[in-house]
């Protein structure tokens, strides 16, 4: 059973994670010392709380995974409409993928059990949200909800890595990932179906 942290440890773990966040972006490679230096804390207070470098990782791997699964139930899709949740889904999520874009990178690799089962998690309720939105004929009936979930997973990924859509707000972003996902690319009429 693992204690609790104090409140000033806790701060110290997550202003160390924070550094590791920023360094890690701008370098992989980068050290412990490096992310020291960022965290604004001894090397050694480093390694007090992370004894590795993968330990560090892991960590960084699992809070990243909190705030992803954090920033979902925040848009309480499962009581808003489902247009308003989609869209309050994908800007709270793209805000915890931009900001944190290694650690997210690092999370369909990881072995942890606990970001696995949030991702599972995240996907079941993505899932519900797609079923409401088709019942509520905001997706048409035929479409394939498991195509239009792995469409809509690809376009926040496109969004949330920077390409073409450098300094956009997230809100902003998501109109422009639900827009797409549910009108396409065509102007509408254009294309008879």
């Amino acid at each position: 059973m693992t204690r609790a942290l104090r409140a000033d440890a806790e701060r110290t773990v997550r202003t160390i994670l924070e550094a590791a966040e920023r360094v890690l972006s701008k370098d992989p490679s980068a050290t412990m010392e490096q992310i020291a230096e960022a965290a604004g804390v001894a090397r050694t207070t480093v390694h007090r709380r992370f004894a590795t470098r993968d330990a560090l990782l892991d960590a960084l791997t699992a809070w990243a995974a909190e705030r992803f699964a954090a920033a979902v139930d925040a848009a309480r899709a499962d009581t808003a409409p489902p247009l308003v949740g989609l869209y309050q889904v994908t800007a709270n999520v793209l805000e915890v993928k931009i900001g944190w874009g290694f650690a997210m990178g690092r999370a369909a690799a990881s072995s942890d059990p606990e970001v696995a089962r949030v991702h599972a998690d995240v996907l079941e309720k993505c899932d519900d949200l797609f079923r409401r939105a088709r019942d509520a004929g905001v997706i048409r009936p035929d479409v394939d909800l498991a195509w239009a979930r792995r469409v809509y997973y690809a376009l926040i990924h496109e969004v949330s890595t920077g390409n073409g859509t450098d300094g956009e707000d997230a809100g902003a972003l998501a109109g422009l990932i639900v827009d797409t996902l549910l009108r396409g690319i065509a102007p509408e009429g254009a294309i008879p179906l």
